[in-house]
């Protein structure tokens, strides 16, 4: 069984000092990046994932997503817009040893990473499926949000899926609990 690691929208607009922060981001960056770290030095401590791939919110003008007035719900203050530091990786993930990165939402809401594309236009389902992976660990921000829309995603595609809670961060305790339960119910493994 090949295993990827799905690394979730872990930038700057998202951690605390960004346009829509999540409490515990940057520290939930650099969790990651350690962990990244010993992926990327091949030692014995290293995590047993054949590829390591993150996605990036990648707003351009994605309509009623963003309000001026957002009701946290269904719109939202301007985040990673593209072009702007709110759209870069957190710096606690550095080095950052991904072997794709999926831009979602240039024109529309995306919240799963499976919604996203890489440059070249291959979509998540198919790169993973392209590089024989049969399972994928999601960690990343917000578990309520986006971390849960993928995990979902995963599932659905038919992925055996497990989310690192110690490695996501979520915006409110109920919501992060009503999404815990509903990837449970779906399927997903939590660890």
């Amino acid at each position: 069984m090949k295993r990827a690691l799905v690394v979730v929208d872990v930038q700057n607009d998202f951690c605390e000092g960004g346009s829509l922060p999540v409490a515990g981001g940057a520290r939930v960056a650099a969790d990651i990046g350690e962990l990244l770290h010993l992926w990327s030095a091949h030692g014995p401590e290293a995590p047993a994932y054949e590829h390591v791939v993150a996605t990036k919110d990648h707003h351009i003008a994605p309509g009623e997503h963003w309000a001026a007035e957002p009701d946290f719900v269904d719109s939202w203050p301007v985040h990673c817009k593209v072009g702007t530091d709110g759209e870069a990786f957190h710096p606690n993930l550095d080095p950052q040893p991904f072997d794709a990165i999926f831009l979602k939402g240039e024109h529309a809401a995306a919240y799963s990473g499976f919604e996203g594309r890489t440059v070249d236009g291959s979509g998540l389902t198919d790169w993973l499926r392209a590089h024989g992976v049969t399972a994928v660990d999601v960690c990343g921000i917000a578990t309520d949000h986006c971390v849960r829309a993928t995990a979902l995603d995963a599932v659905a595609a038919g992925f055996e899926t497990r989310v690192l809670l110690d490695l996501c961060a979520g915006v409110a305790p109920d919501t992060t609990g009503a999404a815990v339960a509903e990837m449970q119910a779906a399927g997903v493994r939590l660890a």
